[in-house]
């Protein structure tokens, strides 16, 4: 299979990336399919390869003695397992893996290292990128330490529909609680709200957004900050 055209890839940093940048990564990119629950990356084992999403996302989650709580999501706005590598180190203690199944580009670590130190502007986006991310995590700890579980619910589903094509999230009850460090008859109440405002309709295994932006305007200033930092400093939408 011949490399991708950065015409034809859905990944926003990829597109962003001027076309000397993307022409020293191109000839690494190697297309694959993702499954549902997938693991990306592994804690605190040396990381091989990067992941830039096409379709679908992944998530970062933190595992504790009280279980797995996730503190970030990537999609086609970035680059999974990047944060380490480009900081200087060749591991992290998250686990990263697919929580909506699709299709990304990987690229080897040692690829990628070698065409960062070929060209400043590759290294600077990439950094940019982090950025957005770090500001994504500082977000969810805010959103989780200061707001009620039905507004951090809207805006978990935001940042997921912001990484698909269409409305439909497929998504159970019991793995959204997971997501949101939540028991799951709390988050089966979150859902069971903002269904009775008409902004989401579940059903087994999928959630649709009906009414995007009501759903901005319940999550309040808990989404939207990290958007707003990507469209800066990347451009487009994340």
């Amino acid at each position: 299979m011949s490399p991708p055209q950065q015409s034809s890839v859905h990944n926003r940093l990829l597109k962003a990336l001027s076309p000397d940048d993307f022409a020293l990564l191109r000839q690494n990119l190697e297309p694959i399919t993702t499954e549902l629950r997938q693991s990306l990356i592994v804690p605190n084992i040396p990381v091989k390869q990067l992941f830039f999403p096409e379709v679908g996302f992944s998530s970062i989650t933190t595992q504790g003695s009280d279980g797995r709580v996730e503190t970030g999501l990537i999609g086609r706005e970035g680059l999974v397992g990047a944060w380490p590598i480009l900081l200087g180190s060749d591991r992290t203690p998250h686990d990263h893996f697919v929580q909506s199944a699709g299709e990304m580009l990987c690229i080897t670590t040692e690829a990628l290292c070698a065409a960062v130190e070929q060209s400043a502007s590759l290294h600077k986006m990439l950094l940019r990128s982090i950025q957005v991310q770090i500001t994504q995590t500082s977000q969810t700890a805010y959103a989780n330490a200061t707001q009620t579980i039905d507004v951090r619910l809207a805006r978990w589903l935001l940042m997921c529909h912001d990484r698909v094509d269409g409305d439909d999230l497929r998504i159970t009850h019991e793995f959204l609680s997971l997501m949101l460090g939540a028991q799951r008859s709390s988050t089966t109440l979150a859902i069971q709200a903002l269904e009775g405002n008409r902004l989401i309709k579940a059903r087994r295994g999928k959630i649709t957004i009906l009414d995007r932006k009501t759903m901005e305007q319940v999550a309040d200033d808990g989404y939207g900050l990290p958007e707003a930092e990507y469209a800066r400093l990347i451009g487009g939408g994340a």
